[in-house]
């Protein structure tokens, strides 16, 4: 699949995003990103009450197309803030994108913003086919405490217990309020499809000497000991590839397969298959308090973008062009999915985009596994 005019109009509507979004009232997209010299400053990042002013603005400028509202009706975060959603096009296939679930993890919100933007006031023949044939349902700050934070994780306000969101629906039950809240909102969506985004530490492309600045990633490893007894281990696959076949050529964009435990001398990474994990647990159809009795599910993926607002991580250079790689990758991951050119993509492709050979799954249910066993679990 080569880059066509079609790529080349979401590139130069990135562009134009990024000046709009650097006025007065968008100042988040200061220059900035990933730093090993200590030089922290989130000054340019988003806060909460920005977020909100964001969603107002947009919702007031989109002629009735975007639906702004809160999640209170089923709860607010520990620190009893609310949760912020957002609603646009008018189509059946319903598209579910969410952000900043790990409070550190700034510019993903940006770019979910971003994208938002397009939808509601963009003309352009592709973003009005989207609308008309899918309805997308944005959680542009889902871990609202963490972000005022500036850290990972929420705080638990009864005892104080530091909770990773995205480790938090289980069967168990869940321990943290936002879990709770945005599980039962995605009970009654329902969607048939949903984008994870989030940043990750300093790599390099293996074979390369480049600095990853975008990973594609599947929270169930593809072929591994669970995705592969789901139906979506082949849409999955085809997502990304798809993704990656579209943004390879892309510049200052160097593109990897997500993998953990990655070590370049001995030339090898880790998978993982993380079953608490929200994007997992919407493919395995979790039921919790028989809020989903139909077991609905559906395919998912994530992005991680490199970077994070944690001490020594993001800096004063680049976070335009990591935002915009996100906002590239969603627009064009969105449309592929819901024009069905994704269905097209041979899943196999999926092995084409780069990563360390395979040592094994890095799980949350049988710590390491190695890769010859994955099968067997």
């Amino acid at each position: 699949m080569k880059l066509g005019k079609r790529f080349m109009k979401i590139a130069t509507a990135a562009l134009i995003l990024l000046l709009a979004f650097s006025s007065s009232s968008y100042a988040a997209l200061q220059p900035g990103g990933p730093s090993t010299n200590g030089n922290t400053n989130i000054n340019s990042t988003l806060s909460y009450k920005e977020v909100i002013k964001i969603l107002e603005d947009i919702e007031r400028t989109s002629k009735g197309k975007v639906e702004v509202s809160t999640l209170d009706q089923y709860g607010k975060s520990e620190q009893g803030r609310s949760i912020y959603v957002a609603k646009v096009g008018t189509g059946p296939q319903k598209i579910w994108i969410q952000a900043q679930i790990h409070g550190n993890e700034k510019l993903v919100t940006e770019a979910a913003l971003q994208l938002l933007k397009t939808y509601a006031n963009s003309g352009e023949r592709d973003v009005q086919r989207v609308l008309q044939e899918a309805t997308l349902y944005f959680i542009p700050m889902y871990n609202p405490d963490g972000a005022e934070m500036n850290i990972r994780h929420t705080k638990v306000a009864q005892n104080g217990k530091l909770i990773d969101l995205n480790r938090d629906w289980t069967l168990s039950g869940f321990e943290a309020a936002e879990s709770k809240v945005v599980y039962a909102y995605w009970a009654d969506v329902q969607p048939d499809f949903a984008i994870d985004l989030h940043h990750q530490g300093l790599k390099q492309v293996y074979g390369t000497n480049e600095s990853t600045s975008f990973s594609l990633g599947i929270s169930l490893s593809p072929d591994g000991p669970t995705l592969s007894k789901t139906p979506y281990n082949d849409i999955t696959k085809q997502m990304m590839a798809y993704v990656y076949d579209e943004l390879k050529d892309y510049g200052y964009t160097h593109i990897d397969r997500y993998q953990v435990g990655v070590n370049r001398e001995q030339g090898i990474g880790y998978d993982i298959d993380i079953k608490g994990g929200v994007v997992s647990a919407m493919m395995l159809g979790l039921n919790y308090d028989n809020l989903n009795p139909e077991g609905h599910s559906h395919p998912a993926v994530f992005f991680e973008t490199k970077g994070n607002s944690s001490d020594g991580s993001l800096g004063q250079k680049s976070n335009g062009y990591l935002t915009k790689q996100n906002y590239l990758a969603l627009k064009t991951l969105v449309y592929g999915y819901v024009t069905g050119e994704v269905g097209t993509v041979n899943p196999d492709d999926w092995y084409n985009i780069p990563y360390y050979p395979l040592a094994g799954y890095m799980t949350d249910y049988a710590g390491t596994i190695p890769a010859g066993l994955g099968s067997g679990y």
